[in-house]
């Protein structure tokens, strides 16, 4: 089992601060890094081996980001450097995701008869209505993902990102009957205490800390919360928007990701998590080669692939006995 440690926390959470120096010698001194306290280091070749159901071994889920963003403000992707507010040419790009791009990819999950999660702004629901309730209607997880992307939440006190985390909670909520699982913050944003308000809040996992292939316990001070494996690398967004690569490049890394891991798979359990956006892999040139990514997933899967949600990973790992 994964040990998880929570030495440095304390009723307020962890507050980072260093390790005093230790004299050396004359003018030097070491310098010893900062650390979280969420949870140990642990090779993956070290741990207890098990399974995905059906003793599956490669679990595999698609994190749809539905996102919505301010006009006039906030922050947001772009596809060129944007001028004054309001800065239309990229609020009405990202626009494009809601009303065009993920109607497109939608009718590419149903093809290929793939599930989702679906990571979810809560203030959707008002700005574009039906975007959520398609997911919903396919079954679907619906996952939290905030208010909006306008905003990180990570940058707040503790009394208004508990406020926010729980306006998107209780929305999710009314709208959906059930409450989230899971969360992912706003561009990864995540304060020292985000793991702490989340367990408080009710989640069983988060997707913030792309730190491992499997999933990962981590301390909060009132008890642990499940850290479930996000793709950073397998994202649309850092790969086009910040890397500048496009999408055949990014279709072949899908591609090869998935062939090394499945590969691995027969000596470790694996996590593969693939992060797209209706406004970039939703225009029609990049969709034929996600679909040429996805075809190739589906092609090639066999008893060992676990097609699945990140809350479906959550609700397994933890009933493991590792």
């Amino acid at each position: 089992m994964v040990h998880v440690f929570c030495s440095r926390l304390g009723q307020k959470g962890f507050s980072p601060v260093p390790e005093p120096a230790t004299p050396v010698g004359k003018g030097a001194v070491t310098m010893t890094n900062t650390t979280h306290g969420r949870y140990a280091f642990s090779p993956i070749t070290e741990r207890p081996d098990f399974s995905w159901p059906e003793g599956r071994r490669l679990a595999i889920y698609l994190g749809m980001n539905v996102e919505c963003f301010d006009f006039g403000g906030g922050l947001g992707a772009e596809l060129a450097p944007g001028g004054p507010q309001p800065d239309v040419l990229n609020y009405a790009w990202r626009d494009y995701g809601n009303r065009v791009g993920v109607w497109r990819m939608l009718e590419l999950f149903d093809r290929l008869r793939l599930p989702c999660t679906a990571l979810v702004n809560s203030n959707l629901y008002a700005e574009a209505p039906g975007v959520i309730e398609a997911f919903r209607a396919r079954g679907d997880e619906i996952a939290g993902h905030g208010r909006t992307n306008a905003e990180r939440q990570g940058t707040l006190p503790e009394a208004e990102e508990a406020a926010l985390i729980a306006e998107a909670t209780r929305l999710l909520t009314a709208q959906e009957g059930t409450a989230p699982k899971g969360w992912l913050g706003p561009w990864i944003s995540q304060s020292t205490l985000t793991p702490d308000l989340l367990h408080e809040a009710g989640y069983d996992y988060l997707l913030d800390w792309c730190h491992d292939d499997q999933p990962v316990w981590m301390a909060t001070r009132t008890g642990r919360i499940l850290s479930v494996p996000y793709p950073q690398e397998l994202n649309d967004i850092p790969q086009i928007v910040g890397r500048k690569r496009e999408a055949a490049e990014f279709a072949d890394m899908i591609i090869d990701a998935f062939e090394v891991m499945l590969e691995e798979s027969s000596r470790r359990p694996l996590v593969l998590g693939i992060a797209l956006h209706g406004y970039l892999m939703g225009q029609p040139h990049r969709l034929r080669h996600l679909e040429r990514a996805l075809g190739h997933l589906v092609t090639h899967s066999d008893e060992r692939v676990w097609w699945t949600t990140a809350g479906a990973i959550n609700d397994h790992y933890r009933g493991l006995k590792l």
